[in-house]
C-alpha cells in the first residue's frame, strides 16, 4: 500500500494489538447461537469467522446467511466452504422472519453464499425472505448483502429491487488488479454495474459496498475504487482490515493502522459518500442498524423530512 502508517505483516501473521478481540463468553452470545440453531439458520458471523461475533451476538445481533452454508466459488479471502450446495430450503424465508420477530429486530441484514448452480443465482430466495419479513415484521428495515449474480438474467436482480429492501449491499472486496488472485470468480466492473443498476431502478434504496485493506493494494488504487463507487452513486462505503482465516487463504500483506483507516475515511467523505465506516474491525454489517439510522437521517435532513419516530438500530455482524 506504500503507506507509512501501515505495518508489514510478519511471516507468522501475528496480529497487532488494535485488531485483537476477546473470545465470546456472554449469555447473550449463547442465546443468539441457540436461536439460530433452533431455526436451522446459518450466519455469516460464524461461517466467515467474523472477529466481531462476540460483541454482536451478545447484543442479539446476527447476520443471517441464506441459501445454505456451501458456496459455489472459492475466493482466496473467504472462510465459507466451497462445494456443491444443498437444495434450497423452502422454510428458510419464514424461519428468518420468525427469528427476526423473536429477537425484536428493528433492522436485519440478510446475505448469502454464491449459488451459481441456480438459474437465478438465488435471487428469488432473497425476494421470498424480504416478503416474509415484511409480512411478519412490517416495521423492521431490511438490508441485503448479495452475490454479483454474474451471468444471470438482469430480471433476477430486478426482482430483488422490486421487493424494495431498504439497503442493497454488494462488496467490491478489493482493487481490480487483485481480482484474478483474490476474487477470481467475479468481475470488478460487473459488481459496479450491479450496484449502479439498483440506483437506476429505485433511487430510494440506499446502496452500499465495502473493501478489505491489507491484501497488497496501493493507496492510489483505493482512491480509484472510491471514485468508481461514487460514479455508480454508491451511498455508503465500508473499509476493514483483511484477516487470514486459515493458512490456506491469502496471506495478510500488511496490517493497516487505525490512523491510516481514519485518513482513508476522510478522503472518502471528501469524495461525497453519504456515510463511511472505516476501521480495522469494520465489516459489512457491523453496526448496520445504527448506520442505517444515520443514512436515513442524513437523507431526511437534505430533503427536509421530519420523522415522528426515531430510526431504530438492529442487527449487525
Amino acid at each position: 500500500m506504500n503507506d507509512l502508517s501501515s505495518v508489514s505483516a510478519p511471516a507468522r501473521q501475528r496480529k497487532p494489538d488494535w485488531i485483537r478481540v476477546k473470545a465470546p463468553t456472554s449469555a447473550g452470545f449463547a442465546a443468539t447461537r441457540e436461536l439460530m440453531r433452533s431455526k436451522s439458520l446459518t450466519t455469516v458471523c460464524e461461517e466467515a469467522a467474523c472477529p466481531n461475533i462476540g460483541e454482536c451476538w451478545s447484543k442479539k445481533h446476527a447476520t443471517v446467511m441464506i441459501l445454505g452454508d456451501t458456496c459455489t466459488r472459492a475466493c482466496a479471502f473467504c472462510n465459507v466452504k466451497t462445494g456443491m450446495p444443498r437444495a434450497v430450503d423452502a422454510m428458510e424465508p419464514q424461519n428468518v422472519a420468525d427469528a427476526a420477530a423473536q429477537m425484536g429486530l428493528a433492522h436485519i441484514v440478510i446475505t448469502s453464499v454464491d449459488r451459481d448452480d441456480l438459474p437465478d443465482g438465488g435471487a428469488s430466495q432473497f425476494v421470498k425472505v424480504i416478503q416474509a419479513i415484511r409480512r411478519s415484521n412490517p416495521t423492521t428495515t431490511i438490508e441485503i448483502l448479495t452475490p454479483d449474480f454474474r451471468n444471470k438474467a438482469q430480471a433476477a436482480v430486478e426482482a430483488i429491487i422490486e421487493a424494495r429492501p431498504d439497503v442493497y449491499n454488494h462488496n467490491l472486496e478489493t482493487v481490480p488488479r487483485l481480482y484474478p488472485t483474490i476474487r477470481p470468480g467475479a468481475r470488478y466492473y460487473a459488481s459496479l454495474r450491479l450496484l449502479e443498476s439498483v440506483k437506476r431502478h429505485d433511487p430510494s434504496i440506499f446502496t452500499k459496498s465495502g473493501v478489505m485493506l491489507g491484501l497488497g493494494e496501493q493507496r492510489l488504487e483505493i482512491h480509484q475504487v472510491m471514485d468508481d463507487m461514487r460514479s455508480a452513486d454508491i451511498d455508503f462505503l465500508t473499509m476493514g482490515q483483511y484477516l487470514q482465516p486459515t493458512p490456506r487463504h491469502a496471506k495478510v500483506a500488511e496490517f493497516v493502522t487505525p490512523k491510516a483507516f481514519d485518513a482513508y475515511a476522510g478522503i472518502a467523505r471528501a469524495k461525497g459518500f453519504m456515510l463511511v465506516a472505516s476501521s480495522p474491525l469494520t465489516r459489512s454489517s457491523y453496526h448496520a442498524g445504527d448506520d442505517f439510522a444515520k443514512l436515513r437521517a442524513t437523507r431526511d435532513a437534505k430533503l427536509g423530512v421530519t420523522r415522528t419516530a426515531p430510526a431504530g438500530s438492529g442487527v449487525s455482524a
